[in-house]
């Protein structure tokens, strides 16, 4: 279920308790405060009596009547005949309430009956007897509009305040993508509101996922397409004079200069074929689908190819694979991998030197390891091996342009795995390719 329908529930059900608990108290507390105001009983024995003097016992009765909605009951005695003709309030008591001028007895804590001797403009004495009873009860009319009149507060702050704290991560994240499309590629959505545990929050947090691997991914594009222009300027340059010297040489020598133009045409072609395979691996199997990949068959095949090349500088080249190792992935890319590493550590190991392939499980994960006893590398240049067109101290031993474990990272982050590189006891570089089972 939605969490965000939750919370909306949630405040909606807040929103409605909160409603009718406010309901009840200002109800109760209206009608205790209406009670609580004491009546000025002369005045309603000299409005009782004013009533009777101008139109006689129809106009006392009317009288009585409006005040029977307040909650009171009363009549009127002269001497001892009711004027009113109803029936007195409290007739056991009657007798009291009559004999004195003015006398309050209580029935209960909330039920009082009053005696009160008032004398008309006409001079007569009379005794205004009256009984106030518990208030009574709302009418349905006006408890509706109180509980309409409070919903609509009550909802309306609340529900003012949840739009509020919706609106404000979403105009948030919409500023930010208003500010990442026009350039500033380092916009991101405040903290304070990508750390919601709802949809709102997940919208916050996975567009500043999104703008940082935007920024990376132009940032390193910048970066490599700065380095190949810059690799690209030396072979340029050297195929510009070899057409020159070709242009004034004798035939003989002419075919020399043209020998050595296809040899930079040659580097040109693989700079360029690895600055593009490098730009396409980024996070995701590029154009080819998973499969399962056997590593110890793939390992097998891969040193096979090699076996040539390393035999013609009598380096024996060993694989030890631990086999029925499966991992997730594509073929072509760990093969290509796998070519990197061990045509590195070829080109790295001294004549008749040794070059290991293995393979183990650790956890769920496969670990591939190619390991040469050549020089290694300066340990402070063991974190820049993987940087695209990084060439270390020890570069000028092998031909190449600092791409083959650029891209061997790029595969092994595609298959969501990693690769490191140590020096080994006993000399020589070793590259470990993790993958996950």
């Amino acid at each position: 279920m939605s969490r965000l329908y939750l919370r909306l529930l949630l405040w909606f059900c807040i929103a409605n308790v909160l409603t009718l608990l406010i309901s009840v108290f200002l109800t109760e507390r209206l009608t205790r405060h209406a009670y609580g105001i004491e009546p000025d009983w002369p005045a309603l024995a000299a409005q009782a009596n004013r009533a009777y003097e101008r139109k006689g016992r129809e106009g006392l009765e009317h009288w009585i009547d409006e005040r029977r909605e307040a909650g009171f009951e009363a009549t009127l005695f002269e001497g001892e005949r009711n004027l009113s003709g109803r029936r007195p309030p409290a007739p056991r008591l009657l007798h009291e309430l009559l004999a004195s001028d003015n006398v309050e007895i209580r029935l209960r804590p909330d039920v009082r009956v009053i005696g009160q001797r008032v004398v008309g403009r006409d001079g007569v004495a009379r005794q205004f007897v009256a009984l106030r009873r518990p208030p009574p009860p709302p009418r349905l009319e006006q408890l509706l509009a109180m509980q309409i009149g409070l919903s609509v507060l009550v909802i309306g702050i609340i529900g003012w305040w949840l739009a509020r704290s919706i609106a404000r991560p979403v105009a948030a994240v919409g500023q930010a993508a208003r500010l990442v499309a026009a350039g500033d590629l380092s916009a991101r959505v405040p903290a304070r509101f990508s750390r919601g545990a709802d949809e709102v929050g997940d919208l916050a947090r996975d567009f500043d996922r999104m703008a940082a691997r935007i920024e990376a991914l132009v940032v390193q594009e910048r970066g490599v397409l700065q380095d190949v222009s810059h690799e690209l300027r030396s072979p340029l340059a050297r195929l510009h004079l070899l057409i020159d010297l070709a242009r004034g040489a004798p035939a003989a020598e002419a075919e020399a200069h043209f020998a050595r133009t296809e040899h930079e045409i040659s580097r040109l072609d693989r700079l360029i074929g690895d600055a593009l395979a490098l730009s396409r691996l980024e996070s995701d199997l590029p154009g080819a689908e998973r499969e399962s990949v056997n590593l110890g068959q793939l390992i097998n095949t891969q040193v096979e190819d090699f076996q040539l090349e390393a035999d013609a500088r009598r380096i024996r080249l060993d694989a030890d694979p631990a086999f029925g190792v499966l991992v997730s992935g594509s073929t072509v890319l760990l093969g290509r991998a796998l070519d990197n590493l061990i045509s590195n550590a070829i080109k790295f190991s001294p004549d008749e030197g040794r070059v290991r392939v293995s393979l183990r499980t650790s956890g769920a994960y496969a670990e591939l390891s190619v390991r040469d006893w050549g020089p290694g590398v300066p340990d402070d240049e063991l974190a820049m091996l993987f940087r695209p067109f990084f060439r270390g101290s020890n570069a000028a031993r092998a031909e190449g342009h600092g791409l083959g474990l650029a891209i061997v990272e790029r595969i092994a982050q595609a298959h969501r795995g990693s690769v490191e590189a140590v020096n080994a006891e006993g000399g020589g570089l070793e590259v470990k390719l993790r993958l996950p089972l």
